[in-house]
């Protein structure tokens, strides 16, 4: 296995992580680590998960549960808008509505809003419906007769003010990135162009063209999640900013949300594991079959490594109240990699005490079912929902 493969999967994202925890738990870290907390952790997330889901009947932690926001099901009227067409291409629509909400997804920053039909939206649920309604007026389709698809050429068109415009951003409600997240667009296009074996198709080429690759490799319909990651990470690769690259037989390979460490480069792959979480459901419409979900790590973002500072699990050493920092810092790192890693532990005793198997109860649906809203639930508790740490962001990585 090259560097690069090993970088670009889930097997590193979590070995790293791990590197992380043990050299906080030794005292040699940017945080003190509670370790004797994570039982009492454990259970507050599953009085999470009961307040929601008492039959444990937990849907995959998905950017479609972000559009039943507000009581809409603005995904029923995508699927009726949709309902004529054949099942594999009502999937690739939803994976071109996956792959650009994702994107846009990093954090809006504590002030934007958006409304819809007079109720207002923040923060990751505002910036689901502003996506959703962007995709479904057409803004990522260069096709007037094909209004709801994302193509290279109808991303590659997208510019600031498009996102200004589709995101309601003024002087009065800034939002976070948003050259950042017209750039991720832009990039998005040039890479679905490019990377043809996963994306081309008869007339366009679009990231709902990932359902037809792996029907090539895997004509029983049945694949792997790491791999599902994988072909994530390497096709869409070339959207990243160039933070961190290494030359393997196919060149220079862009790593994405990876950054350096003393212990070495510390992989995360926040938004490509959400959005190999979030094609979950569309795939499994079509028909395929998704298996070792398991191997996917839990996500690297504000939520969840909130509740690992808000419910006492870890503890920065110090004050960082008022002081903005820079995505690669070694605090934010090292705050990033322990919460994959305590999110496998969390997860542990959130099945012992619910007497359920990893199998029964995966890590994708621990996240979706508790710790993402229990995170968010302390956040708006203890700062009306901010998370711990302000952070320099560009719209690429939170």
């Amino acid at each position: 296995m090259s560097e690069a493969d090993f970088i670009l999967s889930a097997q590193a994202v979590r070995e790293r992580s791990k590197e992380i925890l043990e050299l906080n738990r030794d005292g040699r870290g940017e945080f003190i680590v509670h370790m004797d907390r994570i039982h009492s952790v454990a259970k507050f997330v599953v009085r999470v998960i009961k307040e929601r889901f008492d039959d444990l009947d937990i849907p995959y932690h998905s950017r479609f549960n972000h559009f039943q926001v507000g009581g809409v099901d603005r995904e029923r009227s995508l699927d009726k808008a949709i309902a004529q067409l054949p099942p594999d291409e009502r999937a690739r629509t939803k994976i071109d509505l996956a792959v650009t909400s994702v994107l846009l997804d990093a954090g809006a920053g504590n002030e934007w809003t958006y409304t819809e039909n007079g109720h207002l939206y923040s923060r990751s649920e505002g910036l689901a419906v502003a996506s959703y309604n962007m995709f479904t007026a057409g803004a990522f389709s260069s096709s007037r007769t094909r209004p709801l698809i994302a193509d290279a050429s109808g991303l590659m068109q997208i510019t600031e003010e498009h996102i200004r415009d589709g995101f309601q951003v003024s002087v009065s409600n800034p939002l976070l990135g948003t050259a950042g997240r017209a750039e991720l667009l832009h990039r998005l296009g040039k890479a679905i162009e490019i990377e043809s074996d996963y994306f081309a198709g008869p007339e366009y080429h679009r990231p709902g063209f990932i359902l037809d690759y792996f029907l090539r490799m895997s004509p029983d319909r049945v694949i792997k999640a790491g791999e599902l990651l994988k072909v994530v990470l390497r096709g869409f690769g070339p959207i990243w900013p160039g933070r961190i690259s290494v030359e393997d037989r196919m060149g220079a390979v862009n790593l994405g949300d990876t950054w350096r460490h003393p212990i070495g480069l510390v992989p995360l792959h926040k938004l490509s594991q959400w959005m190999t979480y979030s094609l979950l459901t569309p795939f499994e419409e079509s028909g395929f079959r998704i298996v070792d979900l398991n191997e996917l790590t839990g996500l690297a973002e504000y939520r969840n490594g909130g509740l690992m500072i808000d419910s006492g699990l870890i503890e920065p050493r110090e004050d960082y109240q008022g002081r903005p920092v820079h995505p690669d810092s070694k605090v934010i790192v090292e705050w990033r990699a322990l919460t994959v890693a305590l999110l496998d532990e969390i997860a542990e005793h959130v099945r012992e005490i619910l007497e359920v198997t990893a199998e029964q109860l995966p890590l994708a649906k621990v996240l979706e079912g508790g710790t993402w809203w229990a995170g968010r639930k302390l956040a708006f508790d203890k700062r009306g929902g901010r998370p711990p740490f302000d952070i320099i962001s560009d719209g690429t990585v939170f």
